[in-house]
């Protein structure tokens, strides 16, 4: 955890952007004689040194496994109980309520394994396409090994959007889950999972809401979603490779989780299984511990939303300048909800003639960093019919992003020839 003093929190202003990017050495890294400009944050944002530190400190100092009576044991117990508090603050749920797992896909398939053992053939779960594979394939398992039906929302291929009316018309008495992502990793959609888990809750269904493209950019508040579940990968917003899931308490006591006979049989721990990456979870906690270190507040929370809220208006500036940048260049597509939407500040595109792949080869060479493919939201890019042209190219901003490097993304791209 970082010292407050470090972020001169004496002041009202969350931490300037230049104040944010002396804390990733990342951002130190020369290709191709030009300051890199890391774009691939839908992926896997940087890290700051507070975090890294956090690991490193945790591998040298306290490293041993759980539940023992020496000293380096009982460390490690404390600081997994810390990381539960962190998550709970950043959910805004009870650290009881606070998993973690390798990632969210793994978490979600544990949980959707799980869960299966509830269900009958005959009972069905909602998903819809605009989500990552990490919140569609673990559903869609339960088909071959429960019998279960899956039934999938349509999105809107021009805006990007969810047919939100077919919510109403999947939704019955056999739904036993609706499985939602907060926001879209590919086209930066915005859902209202408020009224999903409503429209799940009113079925007597349960509700999944997958957060992981929704947690680097906006405070989560499980209590607001109504939730019964919510999962999210650290390493997408400045953390190590480590998935948190919230349940609520009652069911993660209920549920019927795999696990070895000796384990645990109490919540959260008997929602994981075997040891757990301390070392990431160590570094879990300073991650949040970061953020909330930009802005001051009262509370952990109260900082942590004035941090995302002040973080989430810089890159919608930004986002707008790389959207009417781009698509002021001939032979660019831009795919998603446009700036008039709830979106998040990650955007899609392709160039007319040239295989995303080899885009993202290009912006590489002048020491631009981006994704180019599916992301793993392949329904997504099926339903665009991008999958057998190379997918999309995908440009994130984050909170080390700068104005300077929209302009390098724009002039890089303009310039490409088409």
């Amino acid at each position: 955890m970082m010292p407050a003093s470090e972020f001169h929190t004496d002041r009202i202003e969350t931490a300037s952007t230049a104040e944010i990017r002396s804390h990733f050495p990342a951002l130190e890294r020369i290709h191709n004689g030009r300051p890199v400009a890391y774009f691939d944050g839908p992926g896997g944002t940087q890290v700051p040194r507070q975090v890294v530190d956090a690991v490193s400190d945790y591998l040298l100092n306290h490293n041993a496994n759980t539940g023992w009576a020496y000293p380096t044991s009982i460390e490690t117990d404390e600081i997994i109980e810390n990381s539960r508090v962190a998550f709970a603050d950043l959910f805004n749920a009870s650290p009881k309520e606070i998993a973690f797992g390798q990632n969210m896909t793994s978490l979600t398939f544990h949980l959707a394994r799980s869960l299966g053992r509830r269900f009958s053939p005959g009972d069905e779960i909602v998903v819809t396409e605009l989500d990552h594979h990490g919140n569609i394939d673990p559903w869609l398992s339960l088909e071959k090994d429960r019998g279960v039906k899956v039934r999938m929302v349509q999105m809107d291929t021009e805006t990007g959007l969810l047919e939100m009316h077919q919510f109403d018309e999947l939704i019955n008495e056999k739904t036993k889950l609706v499985a939602i992502g907060a926001a879209s990793n590919a086209l930066g959609t915005i859902v209202d999972v408020k009224s999903v888990c409503q429209k799940a809750k009113a079925a007597g269904a349960l509700s999944f809401v997958d957060a992981v493209h929704f947690a680097p950019h906006q405070l989560i508040d499980v209590q607001d979603f109504g939730c019964d579940f919510l999962a999210c990968s650290v390493y997408k917003f400045y953390g190590p490779h480590v998935g948190a899931l919230y349940g609520r308490k009652e069911l993660f006591d209920e549920i019927d989780f795999p696990k070895v006979r000796p384990a645990p049989d109490y919540s959260p721990d008997r929602v994981e299984t075997g040891t757990q990456g301390h070392e990431s979870i160590a570094g879990a906690a300073a991650t949040v511990d970061f953020l909330a270190g930009l802005s001051q507040g009262s509370t952990r929370r109260d900082r942590l939303a004035a941090t995302l809220d002040s973080l989430n208006e810089r890159k919608g500036v930004l986002m707008r300048k790389l959207w009417d940048g781009l698509a002021a260049i001939d032979g660019v597509k831009l795919y998603g909800p446009n700036c008039d939407y709830p979106r998040t500040p990650t955007l899609s595109f392709t160039v007319n003639g040239i295989h995303s792949r080899k885009v993202a080869e290009q912006l590489a060479d002048r020491a631009i960093f981006a994704s180019s493919g599916n992301f793993y939201a392949l329904t997504v890019v099926e339903r665009l019919g991008l999958a057998q042209t190379g997918g999309l190219v995908r440009l994130g901003c984050a909170c080390y992003t700068t104005e300077e490097e929209i302009d390098r993304v724009i002039e890089a791209v303009g310039e490409m020839p088409q």
